[in-house]
C-alpha cells in the first residue's frame, strides 16, 4: 500500500514548484550564483514527522547537487527545536526549495500527528481507524500516506478501487439487494460496502452479503445491537463525525472500523523553519 501511495509523487512536487517558482525565483537571484550554504530545518512543534519523500523530491527537482542528512525520519516523534534535516549545497537552490519543502512537511506531519493521537486513544481495542476521501485536492495519496505513517489505515483511495453504496445509489437501483447484485456483476473483484441508517437496512445488507456495512450515525446502543446481529457476517464500519474523545466509546462497541474525516481535513499545520548556518 505504501508504494501505491507514492505514485504520482514527482508530478505532485512538480505542480507545487510550478505554482511557487513560476518563471523564476527573483529573490534568490540576489545571492551570488556560486555561493554555497548549509541550512537546517527545525521543528517548532511536537508531533509525528511525515513528508520525507516529497521533501527529497523537491530538492531533487530543483538541484540534485544538494546533499541531505536526515536526523529524523517519517514516523518519528518530534519536539520543539529538534533538527529534522541538514541540507548543503547551492544557496540559491536551498532558498528556492525552502517553502515547498516546508509546506509538504507541515501538512503531512499534521495529518500523521492527528492520526497518531486518535490511534493512541483506541489502542486497547481491535478497531482500525480509517481515513476518508475528505482530502486536500491534489494531495489525496500524500495525505493517505501520512495517515498510515501516524498509525491509522486507509479507506478506499477513490471512486475506482471499492464500492461504497450510499442512499442515492440505493434509491437509483431500487433496493440494497439490487445495488449489491449489480455491483457484483460489474466488478467481481472489488469489495462492496453499503451505508445504512437503520437496523432494518443493516439486515438487508447482511442478507445481500455485503462485504462491509457502514453504520451511519448509529447511537451507541444501536452500534452494540448491530455488532450482535452481525455476529461476524460482514465487517462493520462506524461513521458519524466522531472526534478524538467520542471515538473511544464507539471503538469499545466492537465495530471493526471507524472512519474519521477530520484526520485529513481538520488539521493545523505543524510548524517548521529553515535556518542558514
Amino acid at each position: 500500500m505504501t508504494t501505491q501511495l507514492l505514485e504520482g509523487l514527482s508530478e505532485t512536487v512538480r505542480n507545487a514548484l510550478a505554482e511557487d517558482i513560476g518563471s523564476g525565483d527573483i529573490t534568490a537571484e540576489l545571492i551570488p550564483a556560486e555561493k554555497t550554504a548549509t541550512a537546517r530545518i527545525l521543528s517548532r512543534d511536537q508531533g509525528i514527522l511525515c513528508g520525507m519523500p516529497w521533501a527529497i523530491e523537491v530538492f531533487r527537482q530543483i538541484d540534485p547537487g544538494v546533499t541531505l542528512q536526515w536526523h529524523k525520519h517519517d514516523g518519528d516523534s518530534i519536539n520543539n527545536n529538534d533538527v529534522i534535516l541538514t541540507a548543503h549545497g547551492n544557496a540559491r537552490s536551498l532558498l528556492t526549495a525552502e517553502r515547498s519543502v516546508l509546506n509538504f512537511l507541515q501538512t503531512l506531519s499534521s495529518v500523521a500527528s492527528s492520526a497518531q493521537k486518535i490511534a493512541e486513544r483506541v489502542k486497547h481495542t481491535q478497531v482500525k481507524i480509517l481515513d476518508t476521501r475528505k482530502t486536500i485536492p491534489g494531495l489525496r495519496l500524500a495525505q493517505k500516506y501520512a495517515v498510515v505513517t501516524g498509525g491509522c489505515f486507509n479507506h478506499r483511495i477513490g471512486l475506482y478501487d471499492a464500492y461504497l453504496i450510499k442512499e442515492n445509489h440505493i434509491n437509483a437501483c431500487g433496493s440494497i439487494a439490487n445495488a449489491i447484485a449489480t455491483a457484483r456483476t460489474l466488478h467481481q473483484d472489488k469489495p462492496v460496502e453499503v451505508e445504512v441508517e437503520t437496523i432494518e437496512q443493516l439486515n438487508q445488507a447482511l442478507a445481500a452479503q455485503a462485504d462491509i456495512v457502514m453504520l451511519d450515525n448509529f447511537s451507541l446502543p444501536m452500534l452494540q445491537e448491530a455488532v450482535a446481529i452481525n455476529d461476524g457476517k460482514a465487517k462493520l464500519e462506524a461513521s458519524g463525525g466522531y472526534d478524538i474523545d467520542s471515538v473511544i466509546a464507539v471503538a469499545e462497541t466492537g465495530v471493526d472500523y471507524i472512519s474519521i474525516g477530520s484526520i485529513t481535513k481538520h488539521i493545523q499545520a505543524t510548524d517548521f523553519s529553515m535556518l542558514f548556518d
